[in-house]
């Protein structure tokens, strides 16, 4: 048999708590060597107790090599971002409806100088599109909304109308079947007449 799923959650005992810390925090530091080995990556993790004592592992000289390449990493990225934000009149800025879009993709594609764009451009572009792309993705739900809205109150109608039908239609036949006992009750005094009439002929 297999071992216990173990629940996450926060262990209440504390030294139940503690072992699980050592025997994790060693785990994870044998992980990531690992995975700096085997994939030839630069990996650096670091844990701090709940008495604030540090663990790291770094698999260069210094876990600060790695944090000052993801701070400089993360700052090329905002400096890109805010290019693109900045940058108002964009070649892409005026093109907001998907056919254009993809039209204008489609164009710049095809032309001999693609590789003129810039990031910033191809940024832009990407985020039109996805722009575009969640409009008619909203566009395409809210119609669909509207269209299962419309065949409901279709539905209710006709059940109104059917009901409206049957209750008519019992009418009648309530109506036919009050004429048809009438019609009888009028013609059977009448033979009681002409019964009575060849009586008192047959008398006389």
């Amino acid at each position: 048999m297999g071992r216990k799923k173990v629940e996450i959650k926060r262990i209440e005992d504390k030294s139940s708590r503690q072992a699980t810390f050592s025997k994790r925090r060693n785990g994870l530091m044998k992980k990531a060597k690992q995975l700096s080995i085997l994939c030839d990556v630069d990996v650096a993790a670091l844990v701090f107790s709940s008495r604030g004592r540090l663990f790291e592992f770094s698999s260069t000289n210094s876990p600060m090599d790695i944090i000052h390449r993801y701070h400089n990493h993360m700052k090329a990225e905002d400096n890109v971002s805010a290019e693109v934000d900045d940058k108002e009149e964009s070649k892409y800025a005026s093109f907001m409806t998907m056919e254009e879009l993809l039209q204008t993709v489609e164009k710049q594609l095809e032309e001999p100088d693609v590789d003129d764009l810039s990031i910033a451009d191809l940024v832009q572009l990407e985020n039109q599109v996805e722009t575009a792309l969640t409009q008619t993705r909203f566009t395409k739900t809210h119609l669909l909304i509207e269209s299962i809205k419309n065949l409901h109150d279709k539905e209710k109608l006709l059940i109104e109308e059917n009901k409206v039908l049957e209750d008519e239609i019992g009418t009648i036949k309530n109506k036919e079947a009050n004429e048809m006992e009438m019609n009888l009750n009028n013609i059977a005094p009448t033979h009681m007449d002409c019964g009575q009439q060849r009586e008192t002929l047959n008398f006389l």
